[in-house]
């Protein structure tokens, strides 16, 4: 069953300017530095009813996802064009410091990636989106003896979500942030 958030053009005009209003305040709540995104808070400060909130977001992390929808884009745009760079293994380089980038900017968007099952259909085809621009960049890289023949597209996002919780639970010192980073890119590649 696809709830009618994930129906887009489906919507009354009324529920869309209820969804657009509940995203609204999550951003104004997120942009004043409170990620606690309680649905109740939200309903009373969008002025709809929680059942409203709830019709649209079953639960946070549905929230999350609709919130973190540009971003995740933004991510598979980078994955199709690394895919697409001559260069497969600096492609590949580009878009995990791109990823981890973003992924510590913003946790909200980190949970969504890391997640294994999504609320919105939409996620679920970004997803797939991104598994396959990383399984083509992963491919040409194998190709030219770049990285080891045993990873997938999914390593690759737990390996990356895997540094994002290294990085946040030490001090976020930069430097380590790149020390995880060569760690993961060494261990992608073939054995000598």
């Amino acid at each position: 069953m696809t709830p009618k958030a994930e129906q887009g053009t489906g919507l009354r005009a009324d529920a869309a300017r209820n969804r657009a209003r509940v995203l609204q305040v999550a951003r104004e709540q997120l942009a004043a530095g409170d990620d606690s995104l309680q649905l109740n808070a939200i309903a009373r400060l969008a002025g709809v009813g929680v059942g409203t909130v709830y019709r649209h977001f079953p639960n946070r992390h549905a929230l999350w996802e609709a919130l973190s929808a540009e971003r995740f884009q933004e991510l598979v745009s980078e994955a199709q064009a690394a895919a697409a760079d001559e260069d497969a293994l600096a492609g590949l380089h580009r878009l995990l410091r791109f990823a981890l980038g973003r992924a510590l900017d913003d946790a909200g968007f980190a949970a969504v990636l890391e997640s294994a099952s999504d609320a919105e259909a939409q996620t679920s085809a970004m997803k797939a989106e991104l598994d396959r621009a990383v399984a083509e960049l992963l491919d040409r890289a194998r190709r030219v003896g770049a990285i080891r023949r045993d990873i997938e597209a999914d390593d690759v996002r737990r390996l990356l979500c895997g540094i994002e919780h290294a990085v946040r639970s030490g001090d976020s010192d930069p430097t380590r942030t790149e020390v995880y980073l060569d760690v993961l890119l060494e261990g992608l590649r073939p054995a000598r």
